[in-house]
């Protein structure tokens, strides 16, 4: 695809002021394109039984609006190529001036040849269009501030009757010259203050930990060296989280996307440092809750309301997502524990059907857990604390990432198929790609690699903070919320600050004020914490910010793991059976990763990104949703690959776009072993389910949502690499994004503290071995060897014949590219993913709405 006009790639500092009509002249407007567009019969159907459904709405038709009429609430929108980048709140048309002053601090990754500004009429069902005004993209690409009044335009591009005008204001900052960043040159100093215009400020001297997995077996011992002689050592997520609510002194918060009350969160007893309570393998997560209640211990929870689990006609009692919240509500009723079931609200500036749209297709995707806790028990005083008068304080410990506390979650590095089965999976076998599993037919189960990680600190408060203006939205005020001193936050940065393996933390989130409390009401003190308006609709979007700040600092390498890898829809390729303008994922991190790589590529510097995606998302893989995403996808590993391409091209450089972004997958296969759980039963012959249990292999799902950055800056959460998680009026999501001021990647060599460790430590779970060449992840010679792994691997996990386990789990993800790098292609003889009739690449669907898939 040519581009043409200015690429805009920084910050966009932009205002709107006023707008001016005149007279109030009779224009042609029509609504915007909607997102509630007709389903087949069939769907409508299955989802009748939904409490509320939004996206069967019949499609809207074109209509005609005058200035004056209609709702008069009014608004203004900045676009900038195929990607809207903000939008001021609504305000009221009483005379023939409309007043904004909005300010935007606007991310940009766009080639473009205009800025258009858009006015218009919020109504009850979509939007009716005003007018629009242009600014050429060439009059701030210079960094020059244009402060100007624009002509608005009606729909057939002709100035609107009466000499109608918007005054506006905008500084265009590149990335090169944005102080705040750093471009290319990573952290760089140990004073490094955060990513700016965000709601919480980066904290210091903060204890971090970080988790591969549910659970970490004692047979896990990578030796693996950091700085100061240390060895890096791994820690056991579910057991610390154990641990930590058995230690609770006064309250445990937990919000989940899905908790399950009969998990059981201790399977293999290993170094655990909890209170004895009996044999911990024997408690479930319910019970444990319930006990901690009845010693007096504040205990409340929020979960996801999943409004398709009501139990009635073809839809199961725990819902379409199988979240368990009815059951999980229904555990708790009548006991201390206050468990809310939590829709996923819309903030009140929504219009009707776009508060049923949040309600019925968007989540609560957050995964924390909270206690307190005494750092000093009386009984441990010393002469030392005497010495000092320390008497015990309340700290807070927060875990936050990806892990839900539900079914399915638990496992460890190995990943088994078919070995757990009659021991640690018996009562948790997950597999839900396959129609009519059960344990009773045997494996193989779905194996997941998961992240998370543990803040102590300043940052666990923000956390707390978190939960907090949550529930005061949805859990009933102040009630019941454990009255705290904030100002201890800040003695416990002073007490950590001398450690020289202390973090800096910064908490980030995608929430809007449907979901929390707490947000700024003036437009001014809103852009100051970076938060943006949808019409009425305060947004923050921080995570998305947090990715995007991460890797415009970037020096060397960049490597991902996520669930999910589509977006930045604006830049895909053009006539492609879709139209990109309706798509709407227009979040920037795929074309900031390509953007990164072409800058590099232009400055003769090697640059390596590494990205870990499950084999295909979660469900059916033959299904409409799943194979929507994969087409998705392909869209934006094409779009990328194509920017590399043009970019070698361009220098002159003959090289594979895969020495610089490649893409992989995990999975595993077993040899069959006489001692492993015999099924009762079997599944229906010529099925997925058959074939993958003939055949013993299948995907590691991954859930994981993290990016390190150059071994020196990590971000966990549960965001996805999405626009249902990245746009903040989707998906609730809350993230982390810390670094040790102690151990920074410089100009002579490679950070070496607990990233570093735990990098090498991820890498050893997937490849099953060490090599020194790993230690230099953006050589050539680094990404060549994963690589040539990988598609061994792949080549063995493909293979029609089984002679021993799978040596490692690295997969090379099955797509190779084209003579020119523009196309993406199956490998060959490969057009389904094994033991499946999925496409690879995944096929458009003609009746799912995008908002839903993308």
């Amino acid at each position: 695809m040519a581009v043409s006009g200015c690429l805009l790639h920084g910050v966009l500092q932009a205002t709107i002021f006023e707008a001016t009509f005149p007279s109030p002249t009779t224009i042609r407007g029509a609504f915007d394109e909607p997102i509630h567009k007709t389903i087949s019969r069939k769907i409508r159907r299955k989802l009748s039984w939904v409490k509320q459904l939004s996206f069967c709405q019949p499609k809207i038709v074109e209509g005609i609006g005058m200035i004056g009429k209609g709702s008069g609430n009014l608004y203004a929108t900045i676009d900038v190529d195929k990607a809207r980048l903000g939008r001021t709140r609504v305000t009221r048309k009483e005379t023939t001036n409309l007043w904004w002053d909005e300010s935007f601090h606007l991310y940009c990754a766009h080639w473009t040849t205009r800025i258009i500004f858009t006015i218009k009429s919020d109504e009850p069902i979509g939007a009716l269009l005003v007018g629009r005004a242009y600014l050429p993209a060439e009059e701030v690409v210079n960094g020059t501030q244009v402060d100007r009044w624009l002509t608005i335009y009606n729909e057939e591009n002709n100035p609107v009757d009466g000499g109608a005008k918007i005054h506006v204001r905008l500084l265009y900052v590149a990335v090169s010259n944005d102080p705040s960043l750093n471009w290319g040159k990573g952290i760089a100093r140990p004073d490094f203050t955060g990513i700016p215009h965000s709601f919480f400020p980066q904290r210091r001297g903060c204890k971090l930990t970080l988790y591969q997995d549910a659970h970490v077996l004692n047979s896990f011992c990578p030796k693996i060296a950091l700085d100061g002689g240390k060895l890096y050592e791994p820690h056991r997520c579910w057991q610390d989280i154990f641990d930590a609510i058995i230690n609770a002194r006064q309250f445990i918060y937990i919000a989940g996307w899905s908790v399950y009350a009969e998990i059981t969160l201790v399977r293999n007893p290993e170094k655990s440092s909890s209170k004895p309570i009996g044999d911990a393998t024997n408690f479930t997560l319910g019970e444990l809750l319930k006990r901690k209640a009845r010693e007096g211990i504040r205990v409340l929870m929020l979960v996801w309301d999943d409004r398709t689990s009501v139990g009635l006609g073809p839809i199961r009692r725990d819902g379409l997502m199988a979240t368990h919240d009815q059951d999980t509500a229904s555990y708790f009723r009548g006991t201390g524990v206050h468990c809310i079931l939590c829709p996923r609200n819309s903030d009140e500036g929504g219009s009707y059907f776009q508060d049923l749209e949040v309600a019925t297709m968007f989540t609560h995707h957050q995964k924390t857990v909270i206690v307190d806790y005494y750092d000093v028990m009386p009984q441990s005083y010393s002469w030392w604390d005497i010495r000092r008068r320390r008497t015990p304080t309340r700290k807070i410990m927060s875990f936050v990432g990806g892990i839900d506390l539900c079914d399915g979650r638990y496992d460890t590095q190995d990943h088994p198929l078919f070995q757990t089965l009659n021991t640690t999976h018996y009562t948790d076998f997950h597999q839900p790609n396959f129609k009519g599993s059960s344990i009773a037919k045997g494996g193989p189960r779905e194996p997941w690699h998961d992240i998370h990680c543990r803040l102590e600190g300043a940052a666990a408060w923000d956390v707390l903070c978190n939960f907090e203006q949550r529930w005061r939205k949805q859990g009933g005020g102040d009630q019941l919320l454990i009255p705290l001193d904030y100002n201890a936050a800040a003695i416990e940065a002073d007490e950590e600050e001398e450690d020289k393996d202390a973090w800096n933390v910064q908490v980030f989130r995608s929430i809007d004020g449907g979901a929390v409390v707490g947000f700024p009401e003036e437009p001014k003190d809103a852009c100051a914490l970076g938060l943006v308006t949808g019409k009425n609709h305060v947004i923050e979007r921080s995570i998305q910010d947090a990715y995007i700040h991460a890797i415009r600092r970037a020096r060397n390498f960049i490597y991902i793991e996520n669930q999910y890898f589509l977006g930045s829809s604006y830049a895909w390729k053009p006539n492609d059976g879709i139209n990109v303008e309706d798509i709407g994922a227009l979040h920037l991190i795929p074309r900031e990763l390509s953007l990164k790589i072409i800058s590099k590529i232009e400055a003769g510097e090697r640059f390596a990104v590494y990205i870990v995606i499950p084999m295909w998302p979660e469900g059916i893989p033959e299904s409409a949703s799943v194979q929507a995403i994969l087409d998705w996808q392909r869209r934006t590993m094409e779009m990328m690959y194509g920017d590399i391409t043009k970019a070698l091209r361009s220098k002159g450089v003959q090289a594979n776009p895969r020495d610089y972004l490649s893409f992989f997958c995990l999975a595993n296969r077993e040899m069959y072993r006489s001692e492993e759980y015999k099924p009762t039963q079997k599944p229906e012959p010529d099925t997925d389910y058959n074939r993958a249990q003939q055949s013993r292999r299948f995907m590691i799902y991954v859930h994981a949502k993290m990016m390190i950055v150059d071994d020196e800056y990590i971000i966990v959460g549960s965001a996805n690499i999405n626009q249902r998680s990245m746009d903040g009026g989707r998906d609730s999501e809350i993230a982390m994004g810390a670094y040790q001021p102690n151990h920074l990647t410089d100009n002579w060599q490679m950070a070496k503290g607990q990233i570093h460790g735990f990098r090498m430590a991820l890498w050893f779970e997937h490849l099953r071995k060490m090599d020194n060449v790993f230690l230099k992840p953006n050589s050539l010679e680094c990404m060549r060897r994963v690589n040539q792994i990988a598609d061994q691997n792949w080549e063995l996990y493909f293979s029609p014949t089984l002679r021993n386990d799978l040596p490692a789990q690295l997969l090379s993800y099955p797509i190779r590219l084209n003579y020119d790098g523009n196309d993406i292609i199956v490998v060959p003889q490969m057009e389904f993913f094994p033991d499946t009739k999925a496409h690879v690449l995944g096929n458009k669907s003609d009746y799912l709405p995008s908002i839903l898939t993308t």
